[in-house]
């Protein structure tokens, strides 16, 4: 389902040699922004516009969950860590040239003035199948309450972003409101998962304290996330999709970026070993086997049968993102 020979033009062929995000604080200047860069690229001989994708960020995804706030705290950028963000990363394991965690810095593309305070950008596609998601949470929950529980152990987090971590029992949209709590939060109060289950979305992409059956360290494994939707959303009592595309833009960047995605796909959403959950996957975005299912924890637990793929990968592509000195640098032609 999700071979490369399956992806949208122009993902896993060799034409892609350039990806540019544009953002802006409303949509005339967005607009405004892409038809002048799109004419100005218009005028470069020999470079085309092989794919363009809008998209829109309002602070939760296409399944209805608030996204995107949970972001690893660089040393030196001058942010101050929230509650709950552990503490600052080396700026090297984000940044090219600087300190990594392991106390160097990471190889660096050369020249120098090229690969010095560069990046590596991680790009992923992703159909949502909104409608199937809906379904299943339906044949496996009886009311309302009891599906919003369940999507809520799936992801580790209730749609309004409060993790279950702090209000196991019922949804609490203020904590998903505010920035010092939403957080602030651990683990070690539930090494059985019976709060936050061991193979929830959030507990797999950030263990925090959980204590792995494999080791690995955390901290190295850390990205900056940019992803976003597209698409309009469908609502929870919708269960027959629309014919409406609408997914997700996984955007990650770092200096590991495509190792670290590659093992995050590989290791802690393709798996539960290192959970403990043996060929258990992430619920959300793995590509599931025929037969899986989901556990939750409890007394007995209880395992929900016939997890679906509730995402299917349309492309992807690897990139490197110079500095703005290397830019200018490279616009010099020297």
């Amino acid at each position: 389902m999700n071979a490369p020979d399956r992806w949208e033009f122009p993902f896993g062929t060799p034409r892609v040699h350039v990806a540019v995000t544009v953002y802006a604080a409303s949509e005339d200047d967005w607009r405004a922004e892409v038809a002048a860069y799109e004419k100005e690229l218009g005028e470069v001989p020999g470079v085309r516009l092989l794919s363009h994708q809008d998209f829109a960020a309002d602070g939760f995804n296409v399944f209805g969950y608030r996204d995107g706030f949970s972001q690893p705290v660089v040393e030196g950028s001058g942010a101050e860590p929230l509650p709950g963000d552990g503490r600052p990363i080396k700026a090297g394991e984000f940044v090219l040239g600087y300190p990594s965690e392991t106390g160097v810095p990471l190889p660096v593309p050369a020249p120098d003035v090229l690969g010095r305070n560069g990046t590596y950008v991680v790009f992923r596609k992703y159909h949502s199948h909104v409608a199937a998601f809906n379904k299943w949470l339906h044949d496996n929950a009886s009311t309302e309450a009891e599906r919003e529980l369940l999507a809520a152990k799936l992801v580790g987090r209730w749609r309004s972003g409060a993790p279950l971590a702090l209000t196991p029992e019922r949804d609490t949209p203020a904590i998903g409101e505010d920035p010092n709590r939403i957080n602030d939060f651990d683990y070690s109060a539930d090494p059985r998962g019976l709060r936050t289950p061991l193979g929830s979305h959030i507990r797999r992409m950030n263990p925090r304290d959980t204590k792995l059956t494999v080791l690995t360290d955390v901290n190295i494994r850390r990205i900056i996330r940019r992803g976003t939707s597209y698409g309009t959303p469908l609502p929870p009592d919708r269960l027959k999709d629309d014919g409406t595309p609408r997914g997700l833009d996984f955007i990650a960047l770092g200096a590991r970026a495509i190792d670290n995605v590659e093992f995050l796909q590989s290791e802690w959403v393709g798996s539960g070993n290192f959970m403990g959950l043996g060929k258990e996957k992430d619920p959300m975005i793995s590509l599931q086997d025929k037969g899986a299912y989901f556990t939750v924890p409890g007394t007995p637990p209880r395992r929900v049968q016939n997890i679906q793929s509730f995402n299917t990968l349309l492309g992807g592509e690897y990139f490197f993102m110079p500095s703005l000195s290397a830019i200018r640098w490279l616009a010099a032609g020297t």
